[in-house]
């Protein structure tokens, strides 16, 4: 059941993240560019995710357990640190060059454009690369 529900999760947000043009790069670069032509409605795609992720968030806590496990896991670690403040400024600058980010580039991936693909493939190979760098914690 668990499977499932990741399957349909997966299509509803890929959905969602392709009505919105999430996949487009151009539109995504539009909005980053607050100096020139910026192009502020994916601010409301955020914005409404927000919402709907807050509600959503606010209706488990009052739950014992989720619908398909038998106890709620949290994040344990609650402060900012360096890996996180590093890995944050790193997607940043990934997704201001790009205008992907995994999201939206592993739902652009049907289309098929020399530019998704690249960017999938060198994405993977990035994790495969950080995935071997030793972090002090």
């Amino acid at each position: 059941m668990q499977l499932l529900f990741a399957l349909i999760s997966g299509l509803l947000i890929s959905a969602g993240i392709a009505v919105s043009k999430m996949i487009d790069p151009q539109k995504v670069l539009s909005f980053l560019d607050v100096t020139g032509n910026w192009d502020p409605s994916l601010a409301l795609v955020m914005a409404a995710a927000l919402v709907v992720y807050t509600l959503g968030y606010k209706l488990l806590l009052k739950r014992d357990a989720p619908l398909l496990n038998k106890q709620l896991i949290l994040p344990s670690k609650q402060h900012l640190d360096r890996s996180l403040l590093a890995g944050a400024a790193i997607f940043g600058i990934g997704w201001g060059l790009a205008g992907y980010c995994p999201g939206p580039a592993i739902a652009a991936l049907p289309a098929a454009s020399s530019g998704t693909t690249g960017f999938v493939i060198t994405m993977i190979l990035g994790w495969f690369i950080a995935g071997k760098i030793p972090i002090k914690k």
